[in-house]
């Protein structure tokens, strides 16, 4: 299993690296779209659709979800000098609110999101906002893929640290209801570790020094939020009784179980840098 995971990172890395960094946003979107695209097949897994066409419908409904955003959004984008799409985004938020209560509530409010005419709403809610949030930050400006780039870096960063952290201190656990393996002392690490990157990368990202430590408080509340989409992705396994979203990562599971944290994440720290003003410096 562990050689299987480092020969898939091994390839994908280098590869989500040269994607963000060496492609425009126009051919960017359509990628993350093909992931976006997978990862919404592999919903239907936890709405427990069993039925090939009803899939197939669900996945075309995201499909025409992402379709309909670039066609009314393609100008924004590419112009890099409006902020009309972020209503999505800020939307989303309000989902993973909710998302926290009932993570933190988890079994005992299952009734209330177990239905699928629910799990179809919040699929939407979840993969719709992360493609906007990552191709709005790309297109942002000349330095939209290198924040690209730091957002992705950061939350690898912070899961290696939790993981490693929590490997060698863990004892009280995070949600025993929904992921045993999380600790307190594993999300203390995250955060640790997480706050000496972002301070290296606002150095890098040539931010002033006045605006380091809005810069390390977003990117710390973007680890958060990171956290909670791994745990809310582990919830609605957990409901659906299934180890792994999918099988198409050797090693690492489906298309869901490496974006689980960017879920979330994507949203809030492109928020925070339209609501902080970071958009408005050197960042931009």
């Amino acid at each position: 299993m562990l050689k299987q995971r480092l020969i898939t990172a091994a390839i994908l890395v280098p590869l989500v690296v040269w994607g963000i960094l060496g492609l425009p946003t126009s051919y960017l979107s359509l990628v993350l779209a093909l992931f976006i695209v997978q990862g919404a097949w592999e919903w239907t897994g936890f709405m427990q659709l069993k039925v090939i066409w009803q899939r197939v419908l669900y996945v075309a409904v995201v499909t025409l979800g992402l379709a309909c955003i670039w066609f009314f959004q393609q100008d924004s984008f590419l112009a890099g000098a409006n902020t009309d799409w972020l209503a999505l985004p800020i939307l989303s938020l309000f989902w993973w609110l909710l998302a926290t209560v009932w993570v933190l509530s988890y079994p005992r409010t299952v009734q209330r999101w177990s239905s699928r005419a629910a799990l179809m709403l919040i699929g939407l809610l979840i993969l719709l906002p992360t493609w906007l949030a990552v191709v709005g930050l790309h297109a942002s400006g000349e330095q939209g893929p290198l924040l690209v780039m730091y957002l992705l870096s950061l939350i690898w960063v912070a899961d290696s640290g939790a993981y490693f952290g929590g490997r060698a201190w863990g004892k009280r656990k995070l949600a025993p209801a929904v992921s045993p393996g999380k600790t307190w002392e594993g999300v203390g690490s995250a955060m640790a570790i997480s706050t000496l990157y972002a301070i290296a990368a606002a150095q890098v990202l040539g931010l002033p020094g006045n605006l380091w430590p809005v810069f390390v408080v977003l990117s710390l509340v973007t680890v958060v939020f990171s956290v909670l989409g791994d745990l809310t992705e582990s919830m609605f396994k957990r409901h659906a009784g299934i180890k792994d979203s999918g099988t198409l990562l050797p090693g690492h599971g489906g298309v869901l179980d490496r974006i689980d944290s960017v879920t979330a994440a994507a949203p809030i720290f492109v928020v925070g840098l339209w609501l902080t003003g970071l958009t408005g410096t050197s960042l931009t």
